[in-house]
């Protein structure tokens, strides 16, 4: 597998291409952070940055950031508009949560960038626990 630990636009990796086995490893991600946000609205915190961490061997702060760069695109349009479709997509609050998620993005990145790595994957796991035990203990009827 391609070592993609030290790759970073003022150190670009020697080779221009990516084995085979890492790309499939990648594309697998993206799939499988494609139909889970599709499914149940989750993918990139959630799937993409433990994935690029555990498969991929990539430091906390280039996972996020990676998955991060990934929102650039509209990768989730055609998710979205079969939601928006069967009407259930609140464009009001898309549009306010989208603002508010690049002032928090930018404010949160520089946060996160300078802590040690160790920190934020840690605060990361915390809050995934988090999440994961109220959605299973609380129930909002």
């Amino acid at each position: 597998m391609t070592d993609l630990r030290n790759h970073n636009a003022m150190n670009p990796p020697k080779d221009k291409g990516m084995q085979a086995e890492t790309l499939l490893i990648v594309i697998g991600i993206g799939l499988a952070a494609g139909i889970l946000s599709g499914m149940v609205g989750v993918g990139g915190g959630i799937v993409m940055v433990p994935a690029m961490v555990y498969f991929l061997a990539f430091p906390q702060h280039r996972a996020q950031g990676t998955s991060l760069a990934l929102m650039l695109f509209p990768v989730g349009l055609l998710g979205a508009l079969n939601y928006y479709r069967k009407g259930h997509v609140d464009l009001r609050v898309a549009g306010l949560l989208a603002v508010g998620f690049v002032l928090g993005s930018y404010l949160g990145s520089r946060f996160s960038l300078s802590l040690p790595q160790a920190t934020v994957r840690r605060i990361f796991a915390l809050v995934m626990l988090a999440v994961a035990l109220r959605m299973l203990v609380v129930d909002r009827k």
